[in-house]
């Protein structure tokens, strides 16, 4: 399994990053070590989670996937074999103090319970898992609008949280930090905070990317060539909707969509994208979820492609993706597609 560099860090990961938001909800605890297990056999030493998780996120679950990664690390003793991060949740989930935005405050609270579910001293990359001043990820781009923000309020809390980050990584309980859902003027920031009080600069962001998403090639792209902040990528497969198993509106039982009623990037406008997809892989051989994984992997800006898997089936395939090398031609038949269906929901 290829590594890469985390940000300008000493510290290498797989390319290929172990998502676990489903253990707890679609994974039992039993299932959720038995992919951990394995992807550990196959060279992966990077996994991701959320104080938030697992998900469809519910006040029933908050911690949960913490909690079986803290029990299986308790039981295996394979804590040092693993780079692990975990995210602390933003404002309006009412349920998470009380929908209470980021701050000194609450960075204090929710590592210290990441910490003690996850069993384990330290976190290895501390993410913010959306800005407080609002996002455009997650549906949210039709109608985003900046203009909003408090201007005179929204840099002094970023000052603040940077502070409280520092002091964490000052104290051993962090030891890098990264963003999620960021755009490029909010990394640029966070940046410029580091370079003028000496605190610890952002190493990744984790934002959305896949065949019908791609924001990233634009700004943020450029942000990362010249400042090394690279992208960990979270559903590169749409939230399953490339497989084209919710296609015509099908909710297959068990799968997310099912459990949260509805799968929100299939729609009439995406679903013209993911049968070109589809029938691009079917004419070149190829399993579309491993061609989409393929093509993430193809980006220089790529720390490492985000995969989830509810069964190890699934999970062998994702993993195999990092094998596969697109041709030319599989390359530019996905460009066409993209340039054809360049702004999907």
């Amino acid at each position: 399994m290829k590594r890469n560099r985390l940000g300008r860090t000493d510290i290498s990961v797989s390319e290929i990053c172990l998502g676990t938001m489903t253990w707890g909800r679609q994974n039992s605890e039993a299932e959720a070590h038995e992919q951990l297990a394995h992807a550990l056999d196959e060279g992966i030493n990077f996994l991701d989670t959320a104080e938030l998780y697992a998900i469809p996120p519910r006040p029933e679950t908050y911690g949960k996937t913490e909690t079986i990664i803290g029990n299986y690390f308790a039981k295996s003793g394979n804590r040092d074999k693993w780079i692990v991060a975990t995210k602390i949740a933003g404002h309006g989930t009412r349920w998470i103090r009380d929908g209470a935005p980021i701050s000194r405050a609450t960075i204090r609270e929710a590592i210290e319970g990441s910490l003690r579910r996850l069993q384990t001293d330290h976190i290895d990359l501390y993410q913010l898992h959306w800005p407080n001043r609002g996002h455009y990820h997650f549906e949210n781009s039709w109608a985003y609008d900046p203009t909003g923000q408090d201007r005179d309020a929204v840099l002094p809390n970023m000052l603040e949280v940077m502070e409280t980050l520092g002091e964490l990584v000052t104290e051993g309980k962090v030891r890098h930090i990264g963003l999620s859902n960021e755009s490029a003027w909010g990394t640029m920031q966070y940046l410029k905070f580091a370079d003028q009080h000496g605190l610890p600069r952002i190493v990744t962001i984790q934002n959305e990317y896949n065949l019908l998403r791609r924001y990233y090639d634009m700004d943020l792209a450029e942000l990362a060539h010249h400042e090394d902040v690279g992208l960990l990528a979270y559903s590169p497969l749409a939230a399953g909707a490339l497989s084209g198993k919710y296609l015509d509106g099908a909710l297959p039982e068990g799968t997310r969509g099912a459990i949260s009623g509805g799968a929100y990037r299939n729609n009439m406008l995406t679903e013209p994208a993911i049968r070109a997809y589809i029938e691009l892989a079917e004419n070149n051989g190829l399993d579309v979820c491993q061609m989409a994984l393929a093509f993430c992997l193809t980006k220089p800006f790529m720390t490492s492609v985000i995969i989830g898997a509810t069964s190890m089936e699934q999970l062998k395939s994702n993993i195999a993706a990092a094998e596969l090398t697109l041709s030319d031609k599989v390359l530019d038949g996905i460009q066409s597609i993209f340039k054809q269906y360049p702004r999907t929901l």
